[in-house]
């Protein structure tokens, strides 16, 4: 192996021209080598301006690149799953962006062919190794709040963009994939356990078809979690963990900036106070969190099995909305 995994990057979406491929630059255990588009200019462009230094006209080509050992997979929701198996397939190890699917069914099909292909597999979910998360679930563990018992959460941008791909419904788009996603993964890590059944209201754009407002309660052995999330709303992103001693708030739970300190607020007692942690960027982190995992230095962040049970809950979730019941995940 390498002294740094190569990476090669399908597409030139703005999360990975814009966040994931300048932070992973800055990886001590990875590198991005090269980027393929299905437009040969747009290929070539991204590479000048990013330095990359291989660019490729098809994301074919690019998988075919000896050189190239793991495939970072931003392309739209439905284009994941059968990029992300041609990637395994080719032999490469695939980091692939949330949500990894469209269902559950999906899922599983990446489960077999990473098997099949003997290849290490994950879910972007930057957020489980960032500090403030990691310290967080310490916190929890330690019993320092007690008991959890309640997790509240918000998340929510505003884009009416008919041409954006989060709002194009046979691309996979909606609120519950696109960020609904983060409070529902983070709850069942912060538990350490599934939801049992879910509860849902979903208000769906009358123009896209796609989920614009969701509510939802998702019910665990020893607590609930309860979150909105919403495409058509103020921006906006908190979540807050209750036990029976105390509470902890992330600040900027999702979208941690780069170029400043990140803070929880810990009240245990009658005492609030505040952590902060450094100056960090998570795309970096789980770039080389990655690269640690295929060299066996580690587990992958999130496992595709991880992500089988988070995509379980998002289906049961549209299916609670659908029937006005509660509704079982279902693996």
């Amino acid at each position: 192996m390498p002294a740094k995994l190569r990476f090669g990057v399908l597409g030139v979406a703005k999360i990975a021209t814009a966040k994931v491929i300048p932070a992973m630059q800055q990886c001590e255990l990875c590198e991005v080598s090269a980027i393929a588009s299905r437009n040969a200019e747009r290929a070539e462009t991204a590479a000048k301006e990013l330095g990359i230094g291989k660019h490729y006209g098809s994301y074919e080509t690019l998988l075919d690149d000896p050189d190239i050992d793991a495939i970072y997979n931003p392309l739209p929701n439905d284009l994941h799953v059968p990029w992300s198996i041609r990637a395994a397939e080719a032999g490469k190890h695939v980091l692939c962006e949330k949500p990894i699917a469209l269902s559950a069914a999906e899922t599983k099909k990446l489960i077999e062919a990473r098997d099949r292909a003997g290849v290490t597999m994950g879910e972007a979910f930057m957020v489980h190794v960032h500090p403030q998360w990691l310290r967080t679930r310490e916190l929890i563990k330690s019993g320092a709040i007690g008991e959890l018992r309640a997790v509240n959460g918000f998340f929510s941008y505003d884009n009416r963009d008919p041409k954006n791909i989060r709002n194009l419904k046979e691309a996979g788009g909606g609120g519950l994939m696109d960020i609904g996603c983060y409070p529902i993964h983070t709850s069942r890590w912060m538990f350490g356990d599934e939801p049992w059944r879910v509860s849902a209201l979903v208000e769906f754009d009358p123009e896209f078809g796609t989920d614009r407002l969701s509510s939802a309660i998702l019910d665990f052995p020893k607590g609930q979690a309860v979150f909105t999330c919403s495409t058509q709303l103020n921006p906006y992103q908190r979540m807050h963990f209750h036990g029976t001693r105390g509470r902890i708030e992330i600040e900027i739970p999702f979208n941690a900036p780069p170029d400043k300190p990140s803070r929880i607020f810990v009240q245990t007692g009658g005492d609030t106070r505040t952590e902060t942690f450094p100056i960090c960027d998570q795309y970096t982190l789980q770039g080389d969190a990655f690269a640690r995992a295929i060299r066996g230095e580690g587990p992958v962040p999130v496992s595709i099995e991880d992500s089988l049970a988070n995509m379980a809950v998002i289906e049961a979730l549209f299916r609670s909305a659908q029937t006005e019941t509660w509704t079982a995940p279902a693996i």
